[in-house]
């Protein structure tokens, strides 16, 4: 029995790459010194800043202790795969659609259509073989970069954003708008603030792609075409903010992931140019490239992610962006905290789900699945307890979701946290509870998203970002440790040479005890 999670009201695309379906769920986020130029004189009292000495950089307004040179954040060049030269063929297999198997590729939709003479993209069959075109760069990208890897990331540079504030002293749109998301009436500070804290995003990266996009930010009355597909998506089944906002965070989180583990040399543009990603950005500014590589053609992409593009606007909101570095984000040395299975002793669970998207498709592989004992199938009530799994304040509770904070400093953006998704609200632990390893988070069900059958999902994140499952970090949960196979919801749990495969469904075969 499948069972899959998508984002609330949104079938989410899941993309194959190492970041893997049994009881599966797609879960719908320092500058070195010498990077800097000297600046002079004194700050304004008022604004921190340095007014004297503000200078005009490509038409922008930017302190010279804040001047980037070329490169203002260290990256060492990526290697990237090899771009394919060759056609190759491909056998359509069941759940297939036409995106999915372009992303996989590497190229574009209308690409394969062409390569194809296929009347509809809708139509693919099972087994149906198609010719995947070679992807063929027209231009190399950009090297500029646009956003360091901690302002795409809901990381501990956004701990100190008041964002409720900010959006009421822009007094645009965005200020007094409201929408009903999954039966409750929700400001646009709370969606923000729901789609950042959910995808791991920082919310001002999520303001300034709006400004950009809309002008929600500032414009208190933006053009009418935007306000239903105000991040530029315009599909009916994405109208309206919440829906648009976790659309794009998906895609900067897909974009930032897939440059951590190297997994893609080209973007493919919506007018189906293909552009070689330069191997000396950042992350962060993959994030930002993909997003809108999946909107725009070839000119108004190169715009958008050039100094006069969303730097700008960024710079225009919140000052330059590097400034808010912290780097690296993930230290060379980080460990893992002891863990421990996230359920009671002497019962036997299901390891139903390998390396799989933490949230949304887009996310790093950073969650496993669980199912509880017995036989019944579906969404049902489970009396089995979830437990905590290292000790750690309780920051964060709602819709399926609980998030501990095992530094306990009660930020989410800082050090390591834990995801327990699909937690039943009946019985499930309070926001601000500090839970000792073992202790009841609550019981596993379906809550949250749209799930088809009952267990847990776990994640972990350190410094706000998605932390893979299977990668040189892999889960170690009281010494069983997650290996991947390269597909998404495949994979294993290893201890002391014994092996357990993730499977659909319960049985002998992937049972695990504490």
């Amino acid at each position: 029995m499948a069972r899959r999670l998508a984002t609330p009201s949104l079938i989410v695309l899941a993309v194959v790459f190492v970041l893997s379906s049994m009881v599966t769920c797609v879960l719908i986020a320092t500058l070195d010194p010498s990077e800097w130029l000297p600046g002079g004189g004194d700050p304004d009292p008022d604004t921190g800043k340095d007014q004297a000495a503000v200078q005009a950089i490509g038409g922008l307004a930017i302190e010279p202790t804040q001047m980037p040179k070329l490169t203002p954040t260290p990256d060492a060049p990526h290697s990237l795969p090899e771009i394919r030269t060759q056609s190759e063929e491909y056998v359509v297999q069941a759940g297939d659609y036409l995106q999915s198997i372009a992303q996989r590729y590497m190229v574009s939709v209308a690409a394969i259509i062409e390569a194809n003479d296929l009347s509809s993209p809708d139509l693919l069959e099972p087994g149906q073989t198609l010719v995947i075109p070679p992807a063929q760069p027209d231009e190399n990208g950009p090297a500029f970069k646009v956003i360091p890897d901690a302002e795409l990331i809901y990381s501990p540079s956004s701990v100190d954003f008041d964002l409720a504030r900010f959006i009421q002293e822009q007094a645009g749109y965005l200020a007094k708008y409201r929408e009903e998301v999954n039966e409750r009436n929700l400001s646009g500070v709370k969606i923000v603030e729901r789609v950042a804290q959910e995808y791991s995003i920082n919310p001002r990266l999520l303001l300034a792609v709006l400004e950009y996009q809309s002008g929600w930010v500032t414009n208190v009355q933006p053009e009418e075409d935007s306000l239903e597909f105000p991040m530029g998506i315009a599909e009916p089944l994405r109208a309206g903010l919440y829906r648009q906002l976790a659309w794009a965070a998906n895609q900067l989180n897909r974009g930032y992931y897939l440059w951590r583990v190297n997994g893609v040399p080209v973007w493919d543009l919506a007018d189906g140019s293909v552009i070689s990603i330069d191997p000396t950005i950042n992350a962060g500014t993959a994030g930002v490239q993909h997003y809108f590589a999946q909107l725009l053609g070839r000119e108004d992409w190169k715009k958008a992610v050039s100094e006069t593009g969303l730097f700008a606007t960024y710079n225009q909101l919140f000052g330059y962006p590097f400034h808010s570095a912290i780097e690296p984000l993930l230290p060379a040395d980080l460990k893992q905290p002891k863990l421990q299975l996230p359920f009671e002793p002497d019962q036997s669970w299901a390891f139903t789900g390998g390396p799989h998207g933490g949230w949304g498709s887009g996310s790093a592989w950073a969650a496993l699945d669980f199912a509880p004992p017995g036989d019944a199938l579906g969404c049902v009530q489970s009396e089995a307890w979830v437990v905590a799994v290292a000790d750690g304040l309780i920051v964060r509770t709602g819709d399926g979701a609980v998030v501990q904070d095992l530094d306990a400093d009660g930020f989410e953006q800082t050090g390591w946290t834990v995801l327990y998704m699909h937690i039943e609200s009946r019985d499930r632990v309070r926001e601000g509870t500090f839970l000792k390893a073992g202790e009841p988070v609550g019981h596993p069900s379906c809550e949250g998203g749209v799930s088809t059958g009952t267990h847990v999902h776990l994640a972990r994140r350190y410094n706000g970002e998605w932390i893979p499952a299977d990668q040189t970090l892999p889960f170690n949960l009281d010494g069983w440790k997650s290996v991947g196979t390269g597909s998404e919801y495949d994979g294993y749990l290893k201890r002391n040479g014994k092996t357990i495969e993730a499977w659909e469904g319960s049985s002998s075969a992937n049972a695990i005890e504490r």
